[in-house]
């Protein structure tokens, strides 16, 4: 019997932005936003929400804005609270590239 793919995926739009972000240095928002297939008014709504709950910070160069993440914090649900978002980071650039 065949499969269907299923229409979801494990990791929400939040998580796509993070892992962009951390992943390729210097990517700008429009990018990110071809990528996880939304918007760029919804990249930069979540984008404002992951630096606002402390996971990103933005800096300003010239007239762009870059944004570097913060490996230190953890996911937000209780039942992974524990795990640090640095240490997935990593995970997914070791099996990028392989």
């Amino acid at each position: 019997m065949e499969q269907k793919e299923a229409g979801w995926t494990f990791f929400s739009n939040h998580a796509h932005i993070y892992f962009l972000l951390a992943t390729i240095e210097g990517i700008v928002l429009r990018e990110v936003a071809l990528r996880v297939g939304i918007t760029e008014r919804s990249v930069l709504g979540i984008v404002q929400d992951l630096e606002a709950a402390g996971y990103i910070e933005k800096e300003k160069v010239g007239r762009s804005n870059r944004y570097k993440i913060v490996k230190k914090k953890t996911l937000r649900h209780k039942l992974e609270g524990n795990v640090q978002l640095g240490d997935l980071v990593n995970l997914i650039k070791k099996a990028k590239s392989q």
